[in-house]
């Protein structure tokens, strides 16, 4: 996506919100609970995490997710679709936890309700955030990573122009390494050079 096609502005908080041509990233509400928690709890969803989640586990995540806002300026954005869907999942960027083996670093991550999957919505909001993180962040490199046999988040890290490290590949911390989502690839993107 060309960053011509991504306008930035804030919420409500001062923090930022970004707008594509179809979507809207903005900071999480309260209304934004109850269809997050059914797209955790939506096993096709979940399917390449060790289990879906509770109610009570979406709100923690929501709240993690606004911790990263307050402590880093960034994190994963609620994903509004306007005019059809007041949340969809959410995109964004965020420091990765310090226990992953290339940490420090910033990842670009997503997850989108079902509906809502093959139709390049995911790659808009993923190169909105990208943009905004090589823009007004002045990051260097973003990350991706995901379990090994998750193939559609592989395809799009590919179409977003990442690369993958096969030597930075890793067992995912927590998870016993002959669990079938331990392996784990680990993709880049470099900043283009000005």
């Amino acid at each position: 996506m060309d960053a011509a096609n991504v306008s930035e502005a804030a919420d409500a908080d001062g923090g930022p919100r970004l707008r594509t041509p179809r979507l809207l990233l903005r900071r999480w509400r309260a209304e934004d609970l109850e269809p997050f928690a059914a797209l955790n709890a939506d096993p096709e969803v979940m399917e390449h995490f060790p289990a879906p989640l509770s109610r009570a586990a979406s709100a923690e995540e929501i709240d993690a997710i606004e911790g990263d806002f307050r402590a880093h300026g960034v994190g994963f954005w609620a994903v509004e679709l306007p005019g059809e869907a007041p949340l969809i999942g959410f995109v964004g960027l965020r420091p990765v936890p310090p226990q992953l083996p290339f940490a420090p670093a910033v990842e670009v991550g997503w997850r989108l309700a079902r509906p809502y999957w093959k139709r390049g919505l995911a790659a808009e909001g993923a190169s909105a955030a990208i943009d905004y993180g090589f823009g007004p962040l002045d990051l260097s490199d973003i990350v991706a990573y995901t379990a090994a046999r998750n193939e559609r988040s592989r395809r799009l890290m590919e179409r977003l122009g990442m690369t993958r490290r096969d030597r930075e590949d890793f067992l995912y911390p927590g998870l016993p390494s002959g669990h079938q989502l331990a392996p784990h690839v680990l993709y880049r993107l470099r900043r283009a050079p000005a």
